[in-house]
């Protein structure tokens, strides 16, 4: 089997991945740099909705992801339930100088909570590690957070390029192992309440966060 196939015309999945936050947080810059390799300084804030996408190769798969990044404006709210309908993922990101933008992660977490599919994988993103200097939350509070809350964490720098192509291979993987596992349960003949026990598939049961029940149902789009 002779991977020649041009990546960007066929692939085996399709995973969309959402982009959230606050305004200014670098989600703009970590989609270019992930999509196109491209960042600047100046860009504008987004309006509405875009997306891009990028082909990689997780696991001798060609996986499409097709990366949709929003405002995060409060006025664009609005289009929520279609943002996150049919996402297998999502990257949560803030700006590791900006205090707020780090409180403002557990706003984001609830809504994806209420929006998106229960067993969507979530990474929590800490932005601009360029700027040591500036920094106003330390990598262990994110950390601590990130596993209270189910979340896979990493810091980027969509200016200097770091991590930002490990974050997204990451995601894309575990979307990928997570996908693979259901259609080999159902191809066994099993029942759907056997395809659970993803990492970051929460509840939205918020009375008992210590609880490990995994919503069944994954991926209706």
């Amino acid at each position: 089997m002779g991977m020649v196939r041009r990546l960007d015309e066929e692939y085996d999945y399709l995973f969309k991945i959402v982009l959230i936050g606050d305004s200014a947080v670098g989600k703009s810059n970590l989609l270019s740099r992930f999509t196109r390799n491209e960042f600047s300084l100046d860009s504008k804030s987004t309006i509405g909705v875009e997306f891009a996408t990028r082909a990689v190769q997780v696991d001798e798969k060609i996986i499409k992801a097709q990366i949709w990044d929003t405002a995060g404006q409060e006025r664009y709210r609005a289009i929520t339930s279609a943002y996150y309908r049919g996402a297998f993922g999502a990257l949560i990101v803030y700006d590791v100088t900006k205090h707020t933008s780090f409180e403002n992660v557990i706003r984001w977490l609830n809504e994806l909570r209420n929006h998106a599919d229960a067993n969507i994988i979530i990474m929590l993103i800490g932005n601009k590690t360029d700027l040591e200097q500036l920094r106003a939350i330390p990598v262990e509070e994110a950390k601590s957070f990130a596993q209270r809350e189910g979340l896979f964490f990493i810091e980027t720098s969509a200016l200097t390029a770091t991590n930002v192509e490990q974050a997204f291979q990451i995601v894309l993987g575990e979307i990928y192992k997570m996908v693979s596992k259901k259609s080999l349960a159902s191809s066994e003949n099993t029942t759907a309440s056997s395809v659970a026990g993803v990492k970051g598939g929460k509840t939205i049961d918020v009375s008992s966060p210590g609880d490990d029940i995994r919503k069944t149902q994954c991926c209706s789009s």
